[in-house]
């Protein structure tokens, strides 16, 4: 097996190990050890020490960004930064839930380049990646914005009362990205607070099924800062990209 991985190319791999970590995670959620919070941390820590162990072997030259390892600022220097959450929706994997995800990102130069997204939690589990894009989606006219299960971007609810659209609440930040992606919702428009491993992968990924993916005032999502804060994001169909963003404008010019 190791000498298959070895010969994998980056968007294999970073599908391969989001696809095994996230068994992982279902083999730690089985078990019955742990329960609410303490699976969670349970899950967070084997999850990330599978992907981080597993990149440092077949990537060894690139940068490694993790929300579960200490941030060492060595990935500055390099070119090739691997980004990724090992569990991301860490709440609804403790409660049991299926809108969960993990990311393996590739950024480079900056951009979301490579990656995939695993949703282990979904019937058979799916993963989706930026080398095989998705095709015959068909998108509903009226519009749906998936959003925090708990706590809406501000932005989002007054933007879908606008345009008439409807409000999808779901988990974490990587099952509602790929809600769009899978045809699901259209438009995916957070504000509050992120961080580079929440979006990476999922952006890739939007990218490569030809989505609009931006900051919400327009501006590229840019990976491997020396701040790692990316509090942000809007992943659209194309269509209706520039109409969220006039409105969002329009929205922080009365606040």
């Amino acid at each position: 097996m190791s000498d298959l991985i070895e010969s994998m190319d980056d968007t294999e791999l970073a599908a391969y190990l989001a696809a095994e970590a996230g068994k992982i995670l279902l083999e730690v959620r089985a078990s019955g050890e742990f329960e609410g919070k303490a699976l969670g941390k349970a899950g967070d820590e084997t999850a990330n020490r599978y992907l981080v162990d597993a990149l440092r072997k077949y990537r060894p030259d690139d940068g490694l960004l993790s929300e579960e390892s200490k941030d060492t600022k060595d990935r500055l220097s390099k070119s090739r930064v691997w980004i990724v959450d090992p569990v991301d929706g860490t709440r609804e994997y403790g409660e049991g839930r299926g809108d969960w995800a993990v990311h393996v990102g590739l950024a480079i130069d900056g951009t979301a380049t490579k990656g995939a997204v695993a949703l282990p939690g979904l019937d058979g589990g799916i993963v989706l990646r930026t080398d095989s894009p998705a095709s015959g989606i068909k998108y509903a006219a009226t519009p749906r914005l998936v959003v925090s299960r708990t706590r809406p971007a501000k932005e989002a609810v007054k933007v879908a009362k606008q345009i008439g659209g409807e409000l999808v609440p779901m988990g974490s930040a990587g099952a509602k990205a790929m809600a769009v992606v899978r045809g699901e919702a259209e438009i995916y428009l957070h504000s509050g607070g992120q961080y580079e491993w929440d979006s990476c992968a999922p952006v890739a990924v939007a990218l490569a099924n030809g989505l609009h993916c931006s900051r919400i005032d327009g501006s590229p999502l840019l990976y491997n800062q020396h701040d790692v804060y990316l509090p942000d994001l809007l992943i659209c169909v194309p269509e209706m990209a520039d109409e969220v963003l006039e409105r969002v404008r329009a929205l922080a010019a009365e606040s």
